[in-house]
C-alpha cells in the first residue's frame, strides 16, 4: 500500500509541476501591448520686432506670424511584445504640413487645393529581435530610428521644447544637412561590456518621409564608451553616395558624410550636463567658384532639478556654421526655460525663451537688418 501511495503522490506532484510549467510558459509568451501618446502644444510670441529667418514670410512686406497657438507634433505609439525576444512597434506622427486635398482640371490648366490640418503619417514601423543569433545582439528591420541623434536627444531631455542641433539644423539655418530621425533599413546593436556599446545601420538615406530615389545606401555607426559611472562619450559617423548633379560636372562620384561626438556628465546630484559637436561634408556643397564648403556646429546644454519630480531649470547654447567659406552666415541660438509638473508628470508646462544671434543680420533679413531675434514659447507637453 505504501508503494502505491508513493506512486500516486509522485503522479500528482508531476502533474502539478507540468501544469505550473505550462502556465509559466504561457505567461512568458503572452503578448504585452502598450499604447501611449505625446503632444507638443506651443503658445508663441516674438519679443523682438521680427521673427527667425526660417519662419520669414515669402512676401517681405508681410508681418511675421506671432501671437499664435500651434500644435507642433502629436505622436501615437503602439508596441506589442510578442515574446521575450520579439517586439513590434507602430508609431504615428502628425504635424501641420500643407497637404493636397483636391485637384481640378480645366482644359490644360491643373489647379490644386491644399489645407494645413494636423494630419497623421507613419514614423516607425518595425520589428525588434533581441538576442539575435547571440546574446545581447539586437536586430531591427523596417522604418526604424536612426543613430544620428537618438542618444543626444535622450541626453538633452527636452525634445518637447527643441530638437537637438543636428535634428533642427535646417529649421534654424535653412541649410539642409540631410539628417533624419527615422529611415527604412536594418540596424544591429550590442553591448560588448558595461563600458562599450556598438550600433550600426544600413538605410535608404531618403528618410522616412520619402521613397528611395537612387541605388545607393546610407551607412552609419556609433560607439558609446562609459569610462566611469556618470560620464559617457559617443562617436558617430555616416556615409552616403549621392547622385551627381549636372550643375557640378567635376563631381563624378559625389558623397556626403557626417562626423559627430557627444558627451554626457551626470555625476553631480540633480545636475546633468551634455554637449555635441558635428561636421557635415557634402561634395555637392560648392561656391560659385566650385570651392567646397562644410556645415558644422556645436551645442552645450544642462538641466538642474530644483524640486524633485516637480520643477527643473534648463539651458542650452548652439553655434551654427552653415557655410565654412562664408562665415558671415554664422549664427547662434540660446534657449532658457523651466519645466514644471503642477499635477502629474503626464502634464508638463515649459515656458522658454529663444535668443537668435546673427553674425551678419543682412545675410538673413535684408529688409529688416538685425543681429538678434527673441521668441517666447509657452510649451505644453502632454504624455499619456
Amino acid at each position: 500500500m505504501g508503494k502505491k501511495h508513493n506512486l500516486i503522490r509522485a503522479l500528482v506532484f508531476g502533474a502539478l509541476a507540468l501544469t505550473a510549467a505550462g502556465l509559466m510558459a504561457q505567461t512568458a509568451s503572452t503578448p504585452t501591448q502598450t499604447f501611449n501618446a505625446a503632444v507638443y502644444l506651443d503658445y508663441r510670441y516674438y519679443l523682438s520686432n521680427a521673427g527667425p529667418v526660417t519662419l520669414k514670410p515669402t512676401d517681405p512686406t508681410t508681418a511675421y506670424l506671432s501671437n499664435q497657438f500651434v500644435f507642433r507634433r502629436a505622436y501615437f505609439t503602439y508596441e506589442n511584445k510578442i515574446s521575450d525576444n520579439l517586439k513590434f512597434r507602430f508609431r504615428l506622427d502628425a504635424d501641420n504640413t500643407a497637404n493636397v486635398t483636391g485637384v481640378s482640371v480645366s482644359g490644360t490648366t491643373v489647379t490644386t487645393k491644399t489645407d494645413d490640418k494636423l494630419r497623421p503619417f507613419i514614423k516607425h514601423l518595425y520589428f525588434e529581435w533581441s538576442n539575435f543569433l547571440v546574446k545581447d545582439l539586437t536586430l531591427r528591420v523596417g522604418m526604424i530610428e536612426t543613430l544620428t541623434f537618438k542618444l543626444s536627444e535622450e541626453r538633452w531631455g527636452y525634445r518637447s521644447v527643441a530638437k537637438t542641433i543636428v535634428d533642427g539644423y535646417k529649421d534654424i539655418t535653412g541649410t539642409d544637412i540631410k539628417s533624419t530621425s527615422a529611415d527604412i533599413g536594418v540596424s544591429l546593436g550590442t553591448s560588448l561590456s558595461k563600458y562599450v556599446r556598438l550600433n550600426g545601420m544600413v538605410s535608404n538615406g531618403a528618410a522616412y518621409s520619402h521613397a528611395e530615389n537612387d541605388q545607393y545606401k546610407k551607412f552609419s555607426a556609433n560607439v558609446q564608451i562609459i569610462p566611469v559611472a556618470g560620464f559617457s562619450v559617443v562617436g558617430y559617423a555616416d556615409y552616403e553616395r549621392l547622385l551627381p548633379k549636372t550643375a557640378y560636372p567635376a563631381e563624378t562620384k559625389p558623397a556626403a558624410a557626417t562626423y559627430k561626438v557627444d558627451a554626457l556628465f551626470d555625476k553631480v546630484k540633480s545636475l546633468t550636463l551634455g554637449g555635441e559637436w558635428f561636421v557635415y561634408k557634402n561634395d555637392l556643397y560648392q561656391t560659385a567658384s566650385y570651392v567646397k564648403y562644410d556645415a558644422s556646429g556645436w551645442s552645450i546644454f544642462g538641466r538642474y532639478t530644483l524640486v524633485q519630480d516637480k520643477l527643473n531649470a534648463f539651458a542650452r547654447y548652439d553655434s551654427y556654421v552653415p557655410n565654412s567659406e562664408n562665415r558671415a552666415k554664422d549664427m547662434s541660438l540660446a534657449i532658457f526655460g523651466l519645466d514644471w509638473a503642477p499635477i502629474h508628470s503626464s502634464l508638463r508646462i515649459q515656458p522658454n525663451i529663444w535668443v537668435y544671434s546673427y553674425d551678419d543680420g543682412t545675410q538673413y533679413k535684408p529688409t529688416a537688418a538685425s543681429n538678434s531675434d527673441i521668441a517666447f514659447n509657452l510649451t505644453f507637453f502632454l504624455s499619456f
